[in-house]
């Protein structure tokens, strides 16, 4: 499957300009910095954007885009949300492959639906509909919208 035919997902938003030559400021939601590589391409509503440079700058990036030469122009940007291919790499679990997807623990007993996932310092949560919430470090199996297995500690679904 191609880069074209991958779903995309929004990767990220510029916030403002930043300086006098056309840069911006990106809050980049992926910990996948290659997303901000010289030559990558990154989507938004307003069309594609080429990365010339970036560098990291306070938790986000200073980022030249192709075209953008001016601090008007880069204005003209501000709120845009990045979008992108999504990467292949069969040892990632996709946030959006989580969602309605049956929990099932090590014994084979559902325990409900995902509905949500939450950010943690030490591992993201799935949010099931019972309000159970499952650290992703105890998911073991995951088939895309439709399963997920986990082995979680005895009391967890109590």
């Amino acid at each position: 499957m191609s880069a074209e035919e991958r779903p995309t997902l929004e990767v990220g938003r510029i916030i403002k300009a930043q300086g006098l030559k056309g840069q911006v400021l990106v809050d980049l939601w992926s910990d996948r910095t290659e997303r901000l590589a010289p030559g990558s391409e990154l989507l938004s509503d307003r069309g594609p954007l080429r990365v010339v440079a970036s560098i990291a700058h306070q938790q986000r990036f200073i980022v030249t885009f192709e075209g953008l030469e001016t601090r008007e122009q880069a204005e003209h940007w501000r709120g845009v949300v990045l979008s992108a291919p999504r990467l292949k790499d069969e040892s990632v679990i996709w946030i959006d492959q989580l969602y309605d997807a049956e929990v099932f623990d090590a014994n084979g007993v559902r325990r409900g639906v995902v509905v949500g996932v939450e950010a943690n310092p030490a591992s993201d949560l799935l949010v099931l509909d019972s309000g159970t919430l499952v650290p992703l470090t105890f998911v073991t199996t995951v088939e895309p919208n439709v399963r997920i297995e986990v082995d979680a500690p005895e009391g967890l679904f109590e």
